[in-house]
């Protein structure tokens, strides 16, 4: 049947070019990597049984993303991971020689995202699909299932709390340096 073969070169293009968006969502959602590969999973599975429905309504990559965000969200409200002890996020890095601006720059970027997992989720997500997916507001309105208002204003709250907070991490840093 030509219609199974049309459907998984459809999905392996799709998994080619928005995986590694998927997995980073999941792994930004759960912060753990067994349970981003889990849901990376079962989205495109969800997808491969959903792929003619698509209406074309938004962009590929915001149905993906709306997709995993609603996966992600069931997966964190079942029982089993109510009982499981969620680890705290750490940034991998690759192993570079050592100066002292990458270490600087590492502990920023380090500081930065404990910032920003420290956001309330609906923060975290709406600085996410903005910053680093590059998603409009409309497209991140409809991947968060929202209006566009409460993205924009989701999406303002979060830069002032980035903003505020690393702002009273320099003071302190600056007042300890000093006494």
């Amino acid at each position: 049947m030509t219609d199974g073969l049309d459907r998984n070169t459809v999905l392996n293009e799709l998994m080619g070019t928005y995986g590694k968006d998927v997995w980073n969502f999941a792994y930004f959602l759960t912060h753990r990597r067994e349970l981003a590969d889990d849901i990376a999973q079962e989205v495109f599975i969800k997808v491969y049984e959903h792929l003619y429905n698509f209406r074309g309504q938004s962009s590929v990559k915001t149905w993906l993303l709306a997709i995993t965000r609603n996966t992600a969200r069931d997966v964190l409200r079942s029982a089993w991971i109510r009982r499981v002890t969620l680890m705290p996020f750490h940034k991998e890095t690759a192993a570079n020689p050592s100066a002292e601006q990458e270490t600087i720059d590492k502990l920023m970027t380090q500081q930065v995202w404990a910032v920003v997992f420290g956001l309330p989720r609906k923060l975290r997500e709406a600085l996410l699909l903005s910053s680093h997916y590059g998603l409009s507001m409309n497209e991140m309105a409809e991947t968060l299932q929202v209006s566009v208002g409460t993205a924009k204003s989701r999406l303002h709250r979060a830069r002032a709390a980035v903003s505020r907070k690393l702002s009273e991490d320099a003071v302190m840093t600056g007042e300890e340096e000093w006494t």
